[in-house]
């Protein structure tokens, strides 16, 4: 099982609801959505997707960054809680409040997810799941992380090298990404998860970029996961970002034609027609649209498809 961890943003939300219309998804893929901001209609009516086609993914109760950080999440996110949605937990100083809340739902600890990454609260991990484990917990590969969770466990770490700046990228155009995929079954997990191409970094505000990067993750010839950034050139200013985007997207298409078909998604079809057309779809959609080309991807290899 993939687990990608997403934070809620317009863009995100965009991404796995056009997957599910597409019937792009695997069932063996299972986001992981931790809400940012009070719910909005894309967020509602995502998750409202999802549940009608039965198809899984996960929504975190107690957010730890954001607008409803603290506290306030918990009755904006409950009513989603049904169907194939999978309840979800950090486990932190709030976890108490939200696992009465999903016991006073009538739903078992056996039922919830969990994520912890702070060392520190594996007694209260302990405490709660005493008696029976969660559905899954999710927790990068530390030593007494992995000591304190016995099972269903999902390795979970930010596998991407975020750069300060888009042309940063430019000095290292290539780069290795994950090998969970190969290794998580043999070392006993039940899964594997990372934060895509987006990273942990929780950043409120965007900016006008100087450089376009087109982020793409690709199955390499050992089946490891490489990530490829595909970087404007005419990165001195912020103006004409269209033409910045036209030469990234030119350079995909370029590597691309030299013989990645294998790493063909619908959402790579799409930037491909762009290098074609010329259009250019705006920053949110290109995160967008690489974000549906990982998750298909992996989906496809886990279902015994590409990458194989």
């Amino acid at each position: 099982m993939y687990f990608p961890y997403f934070r809620g943003r317009q863009y995100e939300l965009l991404a796995l609801r056009e997957l599910i219309q597409g019937d792009l998804l695997s069932s063996r893929v299972i986001p992981v959505v931790e809400p940012i901001k009070k719910p909005t209609s894309t967020f509602n009516g995502t998750i409202k997707l999802y549940a009608e086609k039965n198809q899984p993914i996960a929504l975190i109760l107690n957010p730890a960054v954001g607008d409803i950080s603290d506290g306030a999440a918990v009755d904006m996110v409950l009513p989603s809680i049904f169907g194939s949605v999978i309840p979800s937990v950090i486990i932190g100083k709030d976890v108490i409040e939200a696992i009465n809340a999903l016991s006073a739902k009538g739903i078992l600890k056996s039922d919830v997810l969990t994520i912890i990454t702070n060392r520190d609260y594996i007694d209260k991990y302990s405490e709660i799941f005493d008696d029976t484990p969660p559905k899954f917990t999710m927790f990068p590969d530390e030593r007494q992380l992995r000591r304190a969770i016995s099972a269903n466990k999902v390795m979970f770490e930010d596998k991407f090298k975020k750069q300060e700046k888009n042309a940063d990228y430019l000095k290292q155009e290539d780069e290795f990404y994950s090998d969970d995929h190969i290794y998580f079954v043999d070392e006993g997990f039940a899964g594997f998860g990372d934060y895509s191409i987006i990273g942990n970094e929780y950043v409120e505000s965007g900016f006008a970029p100087y450089a376009v990067a087109i982020h793409i993750v690709y199955f390499a010839d050992d089946n490891t996961l490489r990530v490829r950034h595909f970087v404007s050139d005419s990165n001195t200013d912020i103006k004409d970002v269209a033409g910045k985007y036209y030469e990234a997207v030119m350079k995909l298409k370029r590597w691309y034609d030299a013989g990645q078909s294998k790493q063909l998604t619908t959402a790579l079809s799409t930037l491909l027609s762009h290098a074609d057309s010329g259009y250019y779809p705006g920053l949110p959609t290109i995160k967008k649209l690489s974000i549906m080309h990982h998750l298909e991807l992996i989906g496809k290899y886990l279902d015994g498809g590409s990458g194989e």
